[in-house]
C-alpha cells in the first residue's frame, strides 16, 4: 500500500515545455506495471509537437487545452479522457487564463520524448 498527496510530490519542469511541470505521484519504484503522472501546463505555456514510446492514457483535472494531432487540433477540457498512441505527433497549449492540468497514466518502461519539427 501506498499513499501521498498531491502537496507533498515535488514538481519538475518539463525540458522540452514552456512553463509546463510534472510530478511523478507513482513511479516504476512503486507501481508494478503503471506510473501516475501529473503535468500542469500554465496559462501562455505549451509542450511542442513530439512523440512518446509508449501510449499515454489521460484524464483532464482542470482548464482547457488545444491538442494538435496528425487528424487535426482537437480541444479538450475538464473531464476530457484521451488515448494518445505510442509514437502518434501530438502538442498541447494552454487556453485561457487557468492552468491545464491532466493525469497521465503510462505503462512502466522507457518513455522517450522525441521532438517532431513543424
Amino acid at each position: 500500500m501506498f499513499a501521498t498527496h498531491l502537496d507533498e510530490v515535488p514538481k519538475e519542469p518539463v525540458g522540452a515545455g514552456e512553463k509546463t511541470w510534472k510530478q511523478v505521484l507513482i513511479g516504476s519504484d512503486r507501481g508494478p506495471n503503471f506510473a501516475m503522472r501529473r503535468f500542469i501546463i500554465e496559462p501562455g505555456g505549451f509542450m511542442p509537437m513530439h512523440t512518446n514510446t509508449v501510449e499515454h492514457e489521460q484524464l483532464v483535472l482542470a482548464g482547457e487545452a488545444e491538442i494538435d494531432t496528425a487528424d487535426g487540433p482537437i480541444r479538450v477540457r475538464r473531464g476530457s479522457v484521451l488515448l494518445m498512441p505510442a509514437g502518434e505527433p501530438h502538442a498541447y497549449r494552454c487556453l485561457g487564463d487557468e492552468a491545464f492540468e491532466f493525469l497521465c497514466l503510462v505503462p512502466n518502461g522507457e518513455d522517450r520524448i522525441e521532438l517532431v519539427d513543424p
